[in-house]
């Protein structure tokens, strides 16, 4: 059982490996040479969390915003994508990219949570330094390449590979915000700036559902594994069908290779829908885990 710290220090500025340099803790960002992250809580364990597309870490909408109440016992280090957030403007990314940032973030050693797009760069990143992972999660990583071969799999796959090709090279971010929530049955959120630039950042970036990811040696590592997804029952159907059934299948054949423990919850963004749920999933990982 990891003892609880009450209380926070202010903010501190962070490097890569773990080097710290001044500044103070808790609720602000944290600078690195790629990106930035923010920082909550002081426990003795810190964990590293990896958000999807059109987010940003400490995004309540779509991110890890509605995970801050384990920052009572743990350090929570919500990583902003190179693009998203309050990370630096780029011309395009990826998640081998952004591997090399989350194995920067780690530092001596962490938790490793992911969402989505985020899924496909931790398991990278736990692959390059399984020695800083405690343990990993994984909310739907959008990896689908692996489960490739299942026939909802390998319809997605399609579809995504030519809608990436029919891309109009005029659309705009409010555009393609539109598209890929009201086109599927899904409200639209507000287009705010912040929200904006996430999307232009999904728009160049490399996708993430033809991955390589080596599962033999995600499987091979001594620490715990959990994978989370969503029932769907309540979603709209055509999300449900373009989106929900191929990360399923995609998500309980990756857990079934790496001998993750899979948790399904009701609905479709389980941090968000379901985020108590969650967060006690994560605790009594965390509690249990090895440090």
């Amino acid at each position: 059982m990891i003892e609880r710290t009450p209380g926070c220090r202010t903010a501190e500025e962070f490097t890569p490996n773990g080097q710290k340099s001044g500044g103070v803790w808790s609720g602000v960002e944290v600078i690195m040479a790629d990106v930035q992250a923010t920082v909550w809580g002081d426990g003795p364990i810190s964990a590293v969390f990896v958000h999807g597309i059109f987010s940003w870490g400490a995004d309540e909408l779509y991110g890890f915003g509605n995970q801050r109440p384990l920052e009572d016992e743990f350090r929570l280090v919500m990583m902003d994508r190179r693009g998203h957030g309050a990370s630096p403007d780029i011309e395009g990314s990826d998640y081998e990219a952004d591997a090399d940032d989350i194995t920067a973030l780690l530092g001596d050693g962490a938790h490793l949570v992911a969402h989505s797009y985020g899924g496909a760069g931790a398991m990278l990143a736990a692959v390059r330094r399984p020695d800083l992972v405690r343990s990993l999660t994984l909310i739907q990583p959008g990896t689908l390449r692996p489960a490739a071969g299942h026939p909802v799999v390998d319809e997605a796959l399609e579809r995504a590979r030519a809608g990436t090709a029919g891309l109009p090279p005029e659309m705009t971010p409010e555009e393609y915000l539109r598209a890929s929530t009201e086109g599927i049955g899904m409200p639209v959120p507000e287009a705010t700036p912040e929200r904006l630039r996430a999307v232009r950042a999904a728009m160049r970036e490399r996708p993430c559902w033809d991955a390589e990811i080596p599962l033999d040696q995600l499987a091979a590592a001594p620490w715990p594994k959990l994978m989370i997804s969503g029932t769907w029952e309540d979603a709209p159907e055509l999300y449900r069908r373009y989106a929900g059934e191929p990360l399923i299948a995609a998500a309980e054949f990756i857990a079934e290779r790496i001998g993750a423990r899979y948790l399904k919850v009701p609905g479709y963004y389980p941090q968000v829908q379901q985020p108590s749920t969650v967060n006690d999933a994560l605790r009594d990982l965390w509690q249990c885990g090895p440090e």
